[in-house]
């Protein structure tokens, strides 16, 4: 409910992607080229191990057929109280999760050659977003925590591919979508996540291994970071983080209705700001509460109290949400 965002104090809003299925469905579904297939997921946490489900793929050249946030960005324009944010996946996440072997090569030989053309479809987004008034844009890029997780990085060099190189390519890729926003009055910003289904993840580590290159080279105002659990690491990568952009801490968890209290989350913000600027530091919830249709394992009552605690804590350290 966008009004009950601003009774509680909210600055930036959003519709929370409820017309989407997941968080990236919007993707598939206006961009023709996926074909659905059987994988096998692996998580962790409650109800974690193998889980057998679908995922699109490539099968055929990608060509976009609609905007992926057509109704989102009208409804927003029309409804919202104040300044919204937009979210779209970035291109990065797809040049890996929906290349096939064997399917997807008959269309694009390289992870590379798929990835040009994932970038060439955000960037039209962004554009039109950008021209329709969107002053707000976030790309959520889960899958860069594979380049942090020690046992993902390992997969990855079994598989034959060097995931440094691989983390180069995917932030460039994701530059390239960005390029062209008028940085003086659009927002951009980057959510890194670890997997975020029924309250689960997939992946694990702090940022020490991708922190350099991700805080210096992807040309974002914002990097949205987990930071809810220890398998999210400390906060000594933070001092990387060039002076000219901000960190929005996800202190707050979205897999379980515990509710933080004010003086924890003031104390870690403090144990944050030893190494980047306080004035370079926010506060928001670790994830969304929902990235897929089934949410996590919390009521709709237990995400508003969150949100709650992030507007009121938020004032008490900087004197505003």
């Amino acid at each position: 409910s966008l009004q009950r965002q601003r009774a509680i104090g909210l600055g930036i809003y959003s519709d929370g992607e409820l017309r989407r299925g997941s968080w990236l469905t919007d993707m598939a579904e206006a961009v023709e080229g996926f074909v659905p297939d059987k994988v096998i997921l692996e998580w962790q946490g409650p109800g974690g191990g193998a889980e057998a489900s679908t995922a699109n793929v490539v099968g055929r050249k990608l060509r976009k057929v609609r905007k992926l946030t057509a109704e989102e960005l009208p409804f927003l324009k029309a409804a919202s109280p104040g300044p919204f944010k937009i979210t779209l996946p970035a291109p990065s996440n797809f040049m890996v999760a929906s290349f096939k072997p064997g399917v997807t090569d008959a269309f694009y030989p390289t992870h590379a050659d798929l990835l040009e053309d994932l970038v060439l479809i955000v960037r039209d987004e962004i554009e039109w977003l950008v021209a329709e008034g969107a002053t707000y844009i976030q790309l959520d890029a889960p899958y860069y925590s594979h380049y942090l997780d020690p046992r993902q990085r390992e997969r990855i060099g079994c598989s034959g591919r060097d995931p440094d190189r691989e983390f180069e390519q995917a932030i460039a890729g994701d530059n390239t979508a960005l390029a062209r926003v008028p940085r003086d009055r659009v927002t951009l910003a980057v959510h890194v996540c670890r997997g975020n289904s029924r309250s689960r993840w997939y992946a694990e580590g702090g940022y020490d291994r991708i922190a350099e290159r991700l805080f210096g080279s992807l040309e974002v105002d914002r990097f949205l970071l987990e930071y809810d659990s220890l398998r999210s690491g400390g906060f000594e990568p933070l001092r990387l983080v060039p002076r000219t952009k901000g960190v929005v801490l996800g202190l707050v968890t979205t897999k379980e209705p515990r509710l933080e209290s004010p003086d924890e989350l003031r104390r870690r913000i403090d144990e944050a700001a030893r190494f980047l600027p306080l004035e370079n530091l926010a506060l928001s919830p670790q994830c969304g509460f929902a990235s897929v249709a089934s949410g996590n394992l919390l009521s709709t009552e237990d995400e508003w109290r969150k949100l709650e605690l992030v507007v009121n804590t938020a004032r008490q350290v900087w004197g505003r949400p």
